[in-house]
């Protein structure tokens, strides 16, 4: 597939991330407007909730734009999705007839503030990437038995706080927890001096689900993909982590990016997950391409400092693709909701500067990294922004999902002290 023309002229870059290939979808307020619902079409936004009320976009006998999140859109189901894709292909195409009208709905990027795109109904995190699990496990246990016996037999994962989910731009606060180092007699309280990003997609389910579904149906729930950052402390996780797994670590904050893209952008770039040390059992089985070819990038600017690059790797690298972790979890009966957001786990390639953590990043902080500033890094300082990036490449264009952006502050003063 090539390029699309629009009569957005800046949609028409090559480099852009939201030509007419993609139409992310987002939520965005301006300084005369509350939060709605739109579509980013090069340096531009598509007012929804004006083109439904001007006529320009009707996919239902009730208005679907009136509240300021994509729920009401996903409940509809993939019929509508797809119509909904149609409608505004053919509005913002080249030599689009209606082009006057649309026109005067579009928002420039540069004015407008993201807000979530989806009120979040659950979040489930997983530890599906092959290489990090790798990598963590030989931290911790030694190269001989750094994946746990279920590894390669299941997608592991965890139930998170949806609370905490927030939108990229959003600062983060440094987290206090109990921490245990090896040289400490007792737990201590104190703040987390090993914070953490993890580089994950965002999986969003569209369609509800209240018993167990196939891989190839739990595909064809989801609604859309966003960049996740699931930041991390890693010194509270290694005190608290055993016998249920994570917790407070990870209970700080979850970001991302302020844009949805949905399968139908993503099509083009299906790739199969990877060969299998052992065949999965049958609900788990691959039914066709279920990963996606995505460049990711992860940059850190220490504060008031030019940001360095300190990681490249690609979505393809995930060992289980959502599909199968969205399948894995309807088997026990659990219901799936319009907005559960499903995280990949940590996506790291194979070498070193394609692993998606400071954890590994550092080896556990024994590896400093140097930035091109100068400054070292082991885990993330106060002022430090992250960021991460993500697209995908075609013939002549690129779709992207807007960054995933955050700014660590300073702890609190101690909250228990009166």
């Amino acid at each position: 597939m090539s390029l699309k023309k629009s009569w957005v002229a800046s949609a028409n870059n090559p480099s852009h991330p939201f030509p007419l290939n993609n139409l992310p979808y987002g939520v965005f307020s301006t300084a005369d407007s509350d939060p709605r619902c739109g579509v980013a079409i090069g340096d531009m936004i598509l007012d929804l909730q004006a083109a439904e009320a001007e006529g320009l976009v009707q996919l239902n006998d009730e208005p679907l734009f009136e509240m300021p999140y994509w729920n009401e859109v996903m409940e509809e189901g993939p019929a509508v999705w797809a119509a909904l894709r149609d409608r505004l292909t053919a509005l913002l195409a080249e030599e689009a007839p209606e082009q006057a009208k649309t026109e005067l709905l579009l928002v420039p990027i540069a004015e407008a503030e993201m807000h979530l795109p989806v009120a979040v109904s659950e979040y489930t995190d997983f530890y599906a990437g092959r290489h990090h699990a790798t990598n963590v496990g030989t931290m911790f246990r030694g190269a001989e038995n750094a994946l746990p016996p279920n590894w390669l037999h299941i997608p592991i994962g965890y139930n998170g706080r949806a609370s905490s989910v927030v939108v990229s731009g959003t600062d983060i606060r440094r987290p206090w927890g109990q921490l245990k180092g090896p040289n400490d007699d007792a737990p201590r309280w104190a703040p987390s001096a090993r914070f953490d990003i993890e580089l994950e997609m965002g999986a969003i389910v569209g369609t509800p689900s209240d018993g167990p579904i196939t891989v190839q149906e739990a595909d064809d729930h989801i609604f859309g993909y966003v960049l996740l950052n699931d930041w991390s402390a890693r010194d509270i996780q290694a005190w608290e982590y055993q016998p249920l797994g994570p917790f407070q670590a990870k209970a700080t904050a979850t970001s991302i990016s302020p844009w949805i893209v949905t399968k139908a952008a993503l099509d083009p770039f299906r790739c199969d997950t990877p060969v299998r040390d052992v065949e999965l059992l049958d609900h788990l089985k691959d039914c066709g391409p279920m990963l996606y070819d995505i460049d990711l990038e992860v940059t850190m600017a220490p504060k008031g400092k030019a940001a360095s690059t300190i990681a490249r790797t690609n979505y393809k690298e995930m060992y289980y693709s959502a599909a199968q972790q969205l399948a894995h979890h309807t088997t026990s009966g659990c219901p799936m909701t319009p907005g559960d957001l499903l995280g990949s786990g940590t996506i790291s390639g194979p070498t070193k500067d394609s692993r998606g953590s400071l954890l590994e990043l550092s080896w556990g902080g024994k590896e400093p990294l140097t930035l091109e500033t100068g400054d070292e890094r082991t885990f993330i300082a106060d002022g430090d922004i992250l960021t991460l990036k993500g697209a995908a490449m075609g013939n002549g264009y690129t779709i992207g999902f807007g960054d995933c952006t955050g700014t660590v502050l300073p702890a609190l003063q101690d909250p228990f002290k009166r």
